[in-house]
């Protein structure tokens, strides 16, 4: 599948609306390091933003979490690493809840 022919106007247009997509999800990241947003928060929230996340930047963003961590707490869930938010089912969002709440 060929890429678009964009103009210039379209293509400053879509990666100006990328760059500010990518600055709200690290204001999000950092929302939840700081303890500003609960994880049950972004999980249960119809914000496109988050929905957008990824599952193991969410997990990552958490204090104490890193890429070893959330690798293994997915693989544990069954998560896959390209997951977002948005696609989680619902088992897998309470055992997410329980995984990180211990």
């Amino acid at each position: 599948m060929a890429l678009p022919q964009l103009s210039d106007e379209e293509r400053k247009a879509a990666l100006e609306k990328a760059a500010a997509a990518r600055h709200a999800r690290a204001e999000l990241r950092e929302k939840i390091k700081a303890g500003q947003v609960s994880l049950e928060e972004v999980l249960n929230s119809e914000d496109p933003i988050a929905n957008r996340m990824k599952v193991s930047a969410l997990i990552e963003s958490l204090p104490g979490y890193g890429k070893a961590k959330a690798a293994k707490i997915m693989s544990e869930l069954g998560i896959s690493a390209s997951r977002r938010v948005k696609g989680l089912g619902a088992r897998q969002r309470e055992q997410l809840l329980e995984q990180l709440s211990k």
